[in-house]
């Protein structure tokens, strides 16, 4: 089969590999409809991890069912199925507890583990035709219609990109009419702030740079701020001083705070020091917008942190980061009592629910999706997608759209 397949720092290629096969009872594989490019996989593809070559990336997934092993009940071969990027055993401790991101036993080197992903366990990824699925009852979640339909799109986004943004509102305790800042409009932090909305925030701001991201933070409803303008800080505060109806509503001593009550930081180890970036690059400084965010937020709010922070890390800016230590402003989270969640999400806690909102028509996520392309222009679209330029929002690979011809 044709699959992405790491090469070195910012090379993937498109090469012939080995189809995968049953290797237990309880196994499927599925022929890959659509696989997504996550912001993820560029912290492999920029070589940000200790991914090796030959890896094949690729841990957004979803397909049809082509075999599937006599230990399966549940799901049978020509079944639809969207795949958690989380693999779970469905047993142990913690999946038994709703925390599937955080198996035990599936990764014998981790407590986690996932398709195609740097310290995540022995697992290929499904930016390919075929792919083996371990514990196929409890991993598949079976979804109406027919590939290449409608709602492919935004079926494929319930693999993680959905569920992490809606985690994210679940960590920064988002409930209706609550004041609501997310940093980074990528993917997730585009999602974060449209789950926020969905969940009835009142105020949903989105920081970051990118002309075509602001602009989608803009259609679906949430207010747009470009650091590159001025401290985004600021910009919040100051948009929400000069609106008098806000400020009409306030008792003395509640200009303390006006911040916002939930945040979410949606950019993770990369984020790039305001003094100097523009809209597609600049400086790094890992905890830029952890600082932002703990000034942000106002006293008794919460902040959800979603986007990734990882060690080792080859390419961070500092010794110390490479490591993932970082120096942060905890005494003034402590003073203002700020809750902080952090972690992968947990897919399956969410992604039943969040597949019902698509087929009744009240969520359609893959607003956010920029291009579908076939699998052999792979490598052009992390070079454009990392580089964040061309109108790359969100990739999402289509196998079948590949030509038989061999690579």
């Amino acid at each position: 089969m044709l699959a992405v397949v790491y090469k070195e720092n910012s090379q993937v290629k498109v090469e012939e590999v080995e189809d995968p096969k049953l290797e237990s009872p309880t196994d499927c594989v599925i022929r890959v409809t659509s696989a997504g490019i996550c912001g993820s996989d560029l912290h492999m593809y920029e070589g940000r991890t200790a991914s090796k070559a030959g890896q094949v990336f690729g841990h957004e997934n979803m397909g049809v069912v082509e075999q599937v092993g006599p230990g399966v009940r549940s799901i049978k071969k020509g079944d639809r199925v969207v795949l958690p990027f989380n693999i779970a055993c469905g047993t142990c401790f913690d999946c038994v507890r709703g925390r599937t991101e955080a198996c035990l036993v599936a990764n014998p080197e981790a407590p986690h583990a996932g398709y195609g992903y740097a310290g995540m366990g022995p697992y290929r990824g499904g930016q390919a035709e075929l792919l083996r699925v371990p514990w196929a009852d409890y991993n598949c979640l079976k979804i109406p219609g027919q590939p290449g339909d409608e709602l492919e799109d935004d079926f494929l986004l319930l693999s993680d990109v959905f569920p992490t943004a809606y985690h994210g509102t679940e960590l920064a305790n988002v409930r209706p009419g609550a004041t609501v800042a997310v940093f980074g409009a990528g993917p997730v932090g585009l999602l974060a702030g449209y789950c926020a909305l969905l969940r009835g925030a009142s105020e949903v701001y989105v920081v970051d740079s990118v002309p075509e991201r602001l602009a989608k933070v803009k259609e679906m409803g949430a207010i747009p701020i470009d650091f590159t303008k001025g401290d985004p800080v600021k910009q919040i505060i100051d948009l929400r001083r000069g609106n008098p109806l806000i400020m009409g509503a306030l008792r003395a001593g509640e200009e303390k705070a006006m911040g916002v009550m939930c945040g979410i930081d949606a950019v993770g180890y990369q984020s790039r020091d305001i003094k100097g970036a523009d809209a597609h690059g600049g400086r790094e400084k890992p905890t830029q917008v952890l600082e932002q965010l703990v000034e942000l937020v106002n006293p008794t709010g919460s902040i959800g942190v979603i986007g990734v922070y990882m060690a080792p890390d080859p390419g961070a800016p500092d010794e110390n980061a490479k490591q993932g230590i970082y120096p942060l402003p905890w005494a003034k989270v402590f003073d203002k009592g700020i809750t902080v969640g952090t972690g992968q999400t947990p897919v399956k806690r969410y992604n039943h629910f969040l597949r019902d909102l698509i087929i009744a028509g009240r969520a359609r996520p893959s607003m956010i999706v920029s291009h579908r392309l076939p699998l052999q222009d792979a490598p052009d679209a992390y070079k454009k997608f990392d580089a964040r330029k061309d109108g790359y929002t969100k990739v999402i690979l289509k196998p079948q759209l590949s030509p038989k011809a061999r690579a």
